[in-house]
C-alpha cells in the first residue's frame, strides 16, 4: 500500500498536466493507430504477444527478435531498422 501511495503525486501531476493543457485526447491517439511491436531478448522484461494485443488494440505487427536489448536501436541498428520497415510495410502506398 505504501508503494502505491508513493506513486500518487506522480499520477496526480500527469493527470493535471493533461487536464490543464487539454492534451488528453491527443495523447491517447496512438491507441487508434496501427502499432508495430518487437520484443528483444535483452529487455528487462520481454512482453508476450498476448500482453501487446491487450494493451495495443491497433497491433498490426508483432515479432520476437533474436538479439538486442533495451537500447535495440543503438545496439542492433540494422535489425531495429528492419523491424520498423517490416512493421509498417503493409501501410505503404504502392
Amino acid at each position: 500500500m505504501a508503494d502505491s501511495l508513493a506513486l500518487l503525486p506522480n499520477l496526480l501531476d500527469n493527470i493535471t498536466l493533461y487536464w490543464l493543457t487539454g492534451a488528453g485526447a491527443s495523447s491517447a491517439r496512438w491507441y487508434w493507430v496501427p502499432v508495430g511491436f518487437t520484443t528483444f531478448p535483452g529487455e528487462t522484461w520481454a512482453a508476450p504477444r498476448s500482453w501487446a494485443e491487450a494493451v495495443y488494440p491497433g497491433l498490426s505487427y508483432f515479432d520476437e527478435a533474436e538479439r538486442g536489448g533495451h537500447f535495440a536501436a543503438w545496439e542492433e541498428s540494422e535489425l531495429f531498422s528492419a523491424e520498423v520497415r517490416a512493421a509498417f510495410r503493409p501501410l505503404r502506398i504502392s
